[in-house]
C-alpha cells in the first residue's frame, strides 16, 4: 500500500512539474505533505530533509558565491575577455570555457548571471546574433557545475546520500575526473559544432531596435481648459480607457522624471508619453491634448535618470505578477517602458501583462537607486553592468575565504556542509556580504524543493519503491553487461532532469542507484556517479534547469530550439562518461 501512495505521489508530482501550474517548491511540499499524512513517513520525520547537510551546504554555497561576486569576480572576468574578436567559433568556446570554470566553484546560475551581460555586449558589438552565444553559455554552466562537489546542487546530494550509505560522502573533486572529461568535450561540440544548429534569430540580446521607443514616445501638451489640468497623474485613466505610462512632465524650465501617482498635473504641462499609437489617439481625444512631437531615447535619460534593460530571474518575485498588482511606480519609483519575450515586443496592455522568468523588460528609474531596484525586482540587467550592483571591489578578502574553504573540504578536514557554512559566516563577518544580501542570494525555492524531497526520496525508499523500480530496470537489461545497465540508468535520469528540477531528480534517483548496485552485487559508487552525471544533463528542454529558462528571453529561443543542440550534447556526454566512469569508479 505505501508503495502505491508512494508512486500515486511521485506521478501526480511530475505532471505538476511538468505542467508548471505550481512552482516546484509548492509541489514539493505538496508531495511531502501527502506521504505524511498518509502515514508513508511519520509526522516526527516529516521536515527532518531541512536540517539535511545537502539543503546547509546549498544554502552556504550561494552566500560565497554572492561574496565572490561583490568582490568584483565578474568585473575581473568581463575584462579578461576583451580580446575575442569576432568570430563566433572563438566567442562560444572562451565564453562557454569561462562560465565553466565559473560554475565549477560557484552555483551556474551564478556563473550565468555573470557572463550573461558579457556575453550580449560581445554579441552586440560583433554583430552575432546572441541567440548564438547565450544558449552555449547556459549549457556550458551546466557542464562547469558536473566537475566539483559544489558546482550543482545534485552533486552536494549524492554526496551526501554516500555518505549514508557507504558511510563516506564524495569528496570536492573526486567528480573531477568524470566531470571535466565530459565539459572538455560538450564545451568543444559547442564552440565547433553546436552554435551552428541554434536557429538565427533576432533576440533581445542581439537587436538594437527591440526597444527603439522614441517611435511609441511622444510629447503631449495640457492646453487651458482641458480636462487634465488639476487631475494627478493617477486619474488620468478615470476619463481615458488607455494603457500608458507617463515617463515624466516638463513643467518649464523644471522636469519631473518618473513623477508620483499623486502628482498634480497643471495646464501648460508636457507629458512624455509612452503608449500604443491607438491608446495615444484616445489620450489626445478625451482630454483635447496638444501633440508637441515625438520623442527619442535621449529625452527619456535625464542627469539623474537610466534606462536599462533587464531579465526577469527565474525566482524573482515579480514572476506572474502584473505592473498593476506590483504598483512599480508607486513602491519602486520605476517606469516599466516596455516588454520583450522570446525576443518580440510586446504589444499588448502592459498593466494587465503577467511576468514570465525570462521576460527582457525596459525599464526607467533613478541612476543613484537602479541597483536597488533590480535587485527588489529579482532583474538581471543585461550588456552594460556599469550600476553599481555590488560594493566597491575587493576580491582578495572573498578569494581568500574561498580558497581557504576549498582546502579544508578538498582535504576532509571539515566536511563540506561545515566547510561552507563557515565561509559563508566569514563573508559576513568581515563585510564582504551584508546579511540582507546573504538572506536574499539564497535560493529559497531550491532550498524547500530539496528539505521537502529528501523525505519524499526517503519513502520512495523505505516503502521497497526504488527497489521495485531497479528490479523493473534490472529486467530490461537482464540479458547485457552491467555497463549497459550503468548506461540505462544514466539516460533515465537524463531524461528525468530535463524535465524536473536537477535536484529532485538527483534525490529520487540516488536510492534507485544503490538499489540497482546491490542488485547487480557491485559497487555503488559508479551508479551513483551515473545519476550526478545524468542530474546535471538539462539540456533538451528550457524548463529542466534555471540557466536555460534565464537565457531564453534574451536568446530569443522556442522551446524545440533546445533539443537541436541539445539532443547531440546528451549523446556526447554518454558516449564519454561512461568509459570514464568505469575506469575511475570500476564496477
Amino acid at each position: 500500500m505505501d508503495q502505491l501512495i508512494v508512486f500515486s505521489t511521485l506521478a501526480g508530482a511530475l505532471v505538476l512539474f511538468v505542467g508548471g501550474w505550481l512552482r516546484y517548491d509548492v509541489v514539493a511540499l505538496l508531495a511531502l505533505l501527502a506521504v505524511t499524512l498518509t502515514g508513508v513517513i511519520t509526522q516526527e520525520d516529516a521536515f527532518s530533509g531541512f536540517g539535511h547537510p545537502a539543503v546547509v551546504t546549498v544554502a552556504a554555497v550561494l552566500v560565497v558565491s554572492r561574496g565572490l561576486f561583490n568582490g568584483g569576480m565578474g568585473d575581473l572576468i568581463a575584462r579578461r575577455l576583451a580580446w575575442m574578436g569576432n568570430s563566433p567559433v572563438r566567442q562560444v568556446t572562451v565564453l562557454t570555457g569561462t562560465v565553466a570554470l565559473s560554475s565549477a566553484f560557484m552555483n551556474n546560475v551564478g556563473a550565468l548571471t555573470l557572463l550573461m551581460p558579457v556575453a550580449i555586449k560581445i554579441a552586440r558589438k560583433s554583430g552575432v546574433p546572441a541567440s548564438t552565444l547565450l544558449m552555449p553559455l547556459a549549457f556550458g554552466s551546466l557542464l562547469g557545475g558536473m566537475t566539483t562537489l559544489i558546482g550543482t546542487p545534485p552533486n552536494i546530494v549524492i554526496a551526501t546520500f554516500r555518505a549514508q550509505t557507504s558511510g563516506a560522502p564524495f569528496r570536492m573533486f573526486d567528480f573531477t575526473p568524470v566531470g571535466l572529461s565530459v565539459a572538455l568535450a560538450g564545451i568543444a561540440y559547442l564552440g565547433l559544432l553546436g552554435w551552428r544548429l541554434i536557429p538565427r534569430r533576432e533576440s533581445a540580446g542581439a537587436r538594437q531596435d527591440l526597444f527603439e521607443i522614441g517611435a511609441y514616445t511622444t510629447e503631449v501638451r495640457i492646453p487651458e481648459g482641458s480636462a487634465l489640468a488639476g487631475k494627478m497623474v493617477r486619474q488620468i485613466k478615470d476619463g481615458a480607457n488607455v494603457d500608458l505610462v507617463i515617463v515624466a512632465v516638463l513643467r518649464g524650465i523644471q522636469r519631473i522624471p518618473a513623477p508620483s501617482a499623486y502628482e498634480t498635473l497643471r495646464a501648460g504641462d508636457i507629458l512624455v508619453v509612452e503608449a500604443t499609437p491607438e491608446d495615444l489617439e484616445a489620450l489626445v481625444e478625451a482630454y483635447k491634448l496638444e501633440l508637441v512631437g515625438s520623442g527619442s531615447a535621449d529625452s527619456l535619460v535625464f542627469k539623474d535618470m537610466s534606462v536599462v534593460e533587464a531579465v526577469v530571474m527565474p525566482n524573482s518575485p515579480i514572476v506572474n505578477q502584473t505592473p498593476r498588482s506590483l504598483n512599480l511606480r508607486w513602491r519602486h519609483g520605476v517606469n516599466l517602458l516596455a516588454v520583450a519575450r522570446q525576443g518580440t515586443r510586446v504589444r499588448a496592455r502592459l498593466s494587465q501583462f503577467r511576468f514570465q522568468a525570462g521576460d527582457v523588460l525596459l525599464l526607467q528609474t533613478h541612476t543613484d537607486t537602479l541597483g536597488d531596484v533590480l535587485s527588489a525586482l529579482g532583474c538581471l540587467p543585461l550588456a552594460d553592468r556599469e550600476i553599481g550592483l555590488g560594493r566597491p571591489r575587493r576580491l582578495l578578502v572573498p578569494a581568500a575565504i574561498f580558497a581557504v574553504t576549498l582546502a579544508v573540504a578538498g582535504t576532509g578536514l571539515l566536511s563540506i556542509a561545515v566547510a561552507m557554512a563557515g565561509a559563508a559566516v566569514a563573508m559576513v563577518v568581515l563585510g564582504v556580504v551584508s546579511l540582507k544580501e546573504a538572506y536574499d542570494s539564497i535560493n529559497w525555492p531550491i532550498i524547500i524543493l530539496l528539505g521537502a524531497m529528501i523525505p519524499v526520496g526517503g519513502a520512495l525508499e523505505t516503502s521497497g519503491g526504488a527497489q521495485t523500480i531497479a528490479d523493473g530496470l534490472l529486467r530490461v537489461g537482464a540479458t547485457l553487461p552491467p555497463a549497459v545497465t550503468l548506461a540505462l540508468l544514466l539516460i533515465a535520469t537524463m531524461s528525468l532532469s530535463d524535465i524536473i528540477n536537477n535536484a529532485a531528480a538527483a534525490v529520487l534517483m540516488a536510492p534507485i542507484a544503490v538499489h540497482v548496485a546491490q542488485s547487480l552485487a557491485a559497487a555503488p559508487d559508479p551508479f551513483l556517479m551515473a545519476v550526478a552525471i545524468g542530474a546535471s544533463c538539462a539540456f533538451l528542454t528550457p524548463i529542466g534547469h534555471q540557466s536555460n529558462t534565464l537565457v531564453m528571453g534574451p536568446g530569443g529561443y522556442r522551446f524545440g530550439d533546445y533539443w537541436r543542440v541539445g539532443l547531440l550534447l546528451e549523446i556526447l556526454v554518454v558516449l564519454v562518461s561512461l568509459p570514464v566512469i568505469l575506469i575511475i569508479w570500476p564496477l
